[in-house]
């Protein structure tokens, strides 16, 4: 151990470490506190703000003799700030993972039973061989419309039309084409 230069012996480290215990300790009530509240509603179910305090302690513990407080209140804004970094850090992942709901077993899904998808495919099936019964200018203009969704003027500047009202109106014609060749094969 090395002497001070009064011949006192210097603090050692576990003296420090209970001074910096103790003042984590006097601490945690004021931060508390101060946090109460600011936890992201969904995530209370897992952690509440006492956890959410006791880990920013244990995380200000494991830094140790690293953290050298420069005034009176350093300890407590240190902790503040790892509380908000926890606070945030929560938040992040339920964004990732976004809220939990729970459903009623009468609740109806908007998943796709075997039937909906046979039946979707099945007017997939039906739409496809009226698109290919169309001449190819109309086939062109009703994909441009319905499967890239192209505003009109677009369509009108690819299809060398004079506005995007003709265009639009090049569109309708096709589409009623399309429909008079669905009603056909029905």
């Amino acid at each position: 151990m090395s002497q001070a230069s009064d011949g006192a012996k210097a603090p050692t480290e576990t003296t420090d470490s209970v001074a910096v215990d103790s003042l984590v300790q006097s601490c945690l009530p004021s931060v508390q506190q101060w946090a109460h509240g600011r936890l992201p509603s969904a995530a209370r179910g897992e952690f509440d703000t006492v956890d959410l305090v006791q880990e920013a302690a244990l995380r200000m513990l494991k830094r140790g003799r690293r953290f050298e407080p420069r005034h009176a209140f350093a300890v407590r804004a240190y902790l503040r700030q790892i509380v908000l970094n926890l606070i945030r850090d929560k938040a992040r992942r339920l964004m990732r993972r976004g809220e939990s709901v729970e459903l009623c077993e009468d609740v109806p899904s908007d998943q796709s039973g075997p039937v909906e998808f046979a039946e979707r495919a099945e007017l997939r099936a039906y739409y496809e061989a009226g698109l290919r019964s169309l001449r190819p200018r109309d086939r062109r203009l009703v994909i441009a419309k319905l499967q890239e969704e192209r505003k009109p003027k677009d369509i009108a500047r690819e299809f060398g039309l004079s506005s995007p009202d003709a265009a639009r109106m090049a569109v309708t014609r096709a589409l009623r084409r399309l429909m008079r060749k669905l009603e056909r094969v029905k």
